[in-house]
Protein backbone atom coordinates (compact mmCIF):
# COMPACT_ATOMS: atom_id res chain seq x y z
CA UNK A 1 0.00 0.00 0.00
CA UNK A 2 1.31 3.20 -0.95
CA UNK A 3 0.94 6.49 1.29
CA UNK A 4 1.96 9.19 0.05
CA UNK A 5 2.39 11.17 3.60
CA UNK A 6 3.35 14.44 4.16
CA UNK A 7 4.61 15.88 7.49
CA UNK A 8 3.96 19.30 7.72
CA UNK A 9 5.63 21.18 10.33
CA UNK A 10 2.47 22.16 12.99
CA UNK A 11 4.73 24.56 15.35
CA UNK A 12 3.56 27.74 15.72
CA UNK A 13 0.27 27.41 16.12
CA UNK A 14 -1.64 29.49 18.86
CA UNK A 15 -4.57 30.06 20.85
CA UNK A 16 -5.98 32.30 18.44
CA UNK A 17 -5.25 28.97 15.93
CA UNK A 18 -7.51 26.66 17.78
CA UNK A 19 -10.06 29.83 19.03
CA UNK A 20 -11.27 30.12 15.73
CA UNK A 21 -11.64 26.77 15.18
CA UNK A 22 -13.66 25.76 18.27
CA UNK A 23 -15.67 28.96 17.25
CA UNK A 24 -16.51 27.73 14.43
CA UNK A 25 -17.97 24.20 15.62
CA UNK A 26 -19.28 25.79 18.78
CA UNK A 27 -21.78 27.48 16.30
CA UNK A 28 -22.60 25.06 14.20
CA UNK A 29 -22.93 22.05 16.11
CA UNK A 30 -26.36 22.65 17.31
CA UNK A 31 -27.67 23.86 14.33
CA UNK A 32 -26.54 20.69 12.84
CA UNK A 33 -28.44 18.70 15.42
CA UNK A 34 -31.47 16.01 13.63
CA UNK A 35 -29.35 16.71 10.88
CA UNK A 36 -27.90 13.90 8.32
CA UNK A 37 -24.91 16.21 8.82
CA UNK A 38 -21.84 16.46 11.08
CA UNK A 39 -19.01 19.60 12.05
CA UNK A 40 -15.92 17.71 13.38
CA UNK A 41 -12.60 19.65 14.06
CA UNK A 42 -9.02 18.96 13.55
CA UNK A 43 -9.04 16.03 15.05
CA UNK A 44 -10.91 13.71 12.39
CA UNK A 45 -8.87 12.25 9.08
CA UNK A 46 -10.03 12.08 5.33
CA UNK A 47 -8.22 9.47 3.55
CA UNK A 48 -8.30 10.32 -0.32
CA UNK A 49 -6.88 8.86 -3.62
CA UNK A 50 -5.20 12.05 -5.50
CA UNK A 51 -5.32 12.52 -9.24
CA UNK A 52 -2.55 10.46 -9.36
CA UNK A 53 -3.57 7.65 -7.61
CA UNK A 54 -1.52 8.10 -4.36
CA UNK A 55 -3.29 7.21 -1.35
CA UNK A 56 -3.52 11.15 0.74
CA UNK A 57 -4.79 11.12 4.42
CA UNK A 58 -5.73 15.29 5.29
CA UNK A 59 -6.69 16.62 8.76
CA UNK A 60 -8.87 19.93 8.24
CA UNK A 61 -9.23 22.64 10.63
CA UNK A 62 -12.85 21.93 10.46
CA UNK A 63 -15.29 20.23 8.24
CA UNK A 64 -19.02 19.51 7.81
CA UNK A 65 -19.46 15.78 6.79
CA UNK A 66 -22.77 14.60 5.34
CA UNK A 67 -21.44 11.13 4.54
CA UNK A 68 -20.77 9.90 7.66
CA UNK A 69 -21.01 5.99 6.84
CA UNK A 70 -17.86 6.05 5.11
CA UNK A 71 -16.37 6.04 8.35
CA UNK A 72 -13.24 3.92 9.20
CA UNK A 73 -12.15 4.67 13.05
CA UNK A 74 -11.40 8.33 13.31
CA UNK A 75 -10.82 7.98 9.60
CA UNK A 76 -13.81 9.15 6.36
CA UNK A 77 -13.07 7.50 2.94
CA UNK A 78 -15.57 9.83 1.51
CA UNK A 79 -15.15 13.59 1.07
CA UNK A 80 -16.58 16.09 3.09
CA UNK A 81 -18.93 19.15 1.99
CA UNK A 82 -17.33 21.85 3.57
CA UNK A 83 -13.62 22.43 5.22
CA UNK A 84 -12.20 25.01 6.67
CA UNK A 85 -8.48 26.09 7.29
CA UNK A 86 -7.00 28.08 10.03
CA UNK A 87 -3.87 29.69 8.38
CA UNK A 88 -0.56 29.55 10.24
CA UNK A 89 3.11 30.61 9.11
CA UNK A 90 4.16 26.83 9.35
CA UNK A 91 1.01 25.60 7.27
CA UNK A 92 -0.09 28.64 4.82
CA UNK A 93 1.80 27.42 1.63
CA UNK A 94 0.73 24.25 1.89
CA UNK A 95 -3.31 25.00 2.97
CA UNK A 96 -3.04 27.33 -0.29
CA UNK A 97 -1.54 24.65 -2.55
CA UNK A 98 -1.38 21.28 -2.05
CA UNK A 99 -4.25 20.74 0.17
CA UNK A 100 -6.65 23.35 -1.93
CA UNK A 101 -5.85 21.15 -4.66
CA UNK A 102 -6.15 17.81 -3.16
CA UNK A 103 -9.91 19.38 -1.86
CA UNK A 104 -10.96 20.66 -5.39
CA UNK A 105 -9.83 17.47 -6.71
CA UNK A 106 -12.13 15.55 -4.43
CA UNK A 107 -14.84 17.96 -5.36
CA UNK A 108 -15.35 19.42 -1.91
CA UNK A 109 -18.47 21.91 -2.68
CA UNK A 110 -16.57 24.78 -0.25
CA UNK A 111 -13.63 25.86 1.18
CA UNK A 112 -12.84 28.76 3.56
CA UNK A 113 -9.25 30.34 4.29
CA UNK A 114 -9.27 32.07 7.40
CA UNK A 115 -6.50 34.35 8.99
CA UNK A 116 -6.76 35.08 12.69
CA UNK A 117 -3.81 37.78 12.78
CA UNK A 118 -6.16 39.87 9.83
CA UNK A 119 -9.44 39.01 10.47
CA UNK A 120 -10.57 37.76 6.89
CA UNK A 121 -12.19 34.48 5.58
CA UNK A 122 -11.77 33.78 2.13
CA UNK A 123 -14.66 31.50 0.82
CA UNK A 124 -14.07 29.64 -2.46
CA UNK A 125 -17.02 27.60 -4.03
CA UNK A 126 -16.47 24.55 -6.85
CA UNK A 127 -16.95 25.10 -10.08
CA UNK A 128 -16.21 23.68 -13.36
CA UNK A 129 -14.12 24.19 -16.05
CA UNK A 130 -15.56 21.61 -18.61
CA UNK A 131 -14.99 18.06 -16.59
CA UNK A 132 -12.69 20.03 -14.47
CA UNK A 133 -13.31 20.76 -11.03
CA UNK A 134 -12.21 24.23 -9.69
CA UNK A 135 -11.91 26.47 -6.89
CA UNK A 136 -13.26 30.31 -7.29
CA UNK A 137 -13.06 32.88 -4.42
CA UNK A 138 -16.87 33.79 -4.14
CA UNK A 139 -16.03 36.59 -1.33
CA UNK A 140 -13.24 37.42 1.27
CA UNK A 141 -14.99 38.61 4.44
CA UNK A 142 -13.17 41.67 6.56
CA UNK A 143 -14.61 43.52 9.32
CA UNK A 144 -16.30 46.15 6.91
CA UNK A 145 -18.32 43.33 4.65
CA UNK A 146 -18.63 41.09 7.61
CA UNK A 147 -22.68 41.19 7.75
CA UNK A 148 -21.92 39.06 4.33
CA UNK A 149 -20.45 35.86 5.77
CA UNK A 150 -22.79 32.59 5.05
CA UNK A 151 -22.01 28.95 4.74
CA UNK A 152 -22.91 28.42 0.81
CA UNK A 153 -23.76 25.33 0.56
CA UNK A 154 -25.45 25.19 3.73
CA UNK A 155 -27.88 28.49 3.77
CA UNK A 156 -29.60 27.84 6.43
CA UNK A 157 -26.65 27.71 9.16
CA UNK A 158 -25.47 31.03 10.30
CA UNK A 159 -22.38 31.92 11.90
CA UNK A 160 -21.47 35.47 12.51
CA UNK A 161 -18.05 36.98 12.14
CA UNK A 162 -17.78 38.24 15.50
CA UNK A 163 -18.78 34.52 16.65
CA UNK A 164 -16.00 33.24 14.30
CA UNK A 165 -13.52 35.61 15.85
CA UNK A 166 -14.51 35.50 19.45
CA UNK A 167 -11.97 36.45 22.07
CA UNK A 168 -9.11 36.90 19.20
CA UNK A 169 -7.45 40.46 19.91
Amino acid sequence: MDWNLKITDMEGHTPEHSSVIVNFIAAIRQQLKNSTCYVYSDNIQYHFKDNQGNNRIIIPDASINCRTKSRRGNTFTDAPRFVMEVLSPSTEKYDRTEKMQLYCEQEIEEYWIVDWRKKTVEMYELDYEGKLPNYYLQKTITEENKEELQLLHFPKIKITFDELFEEID
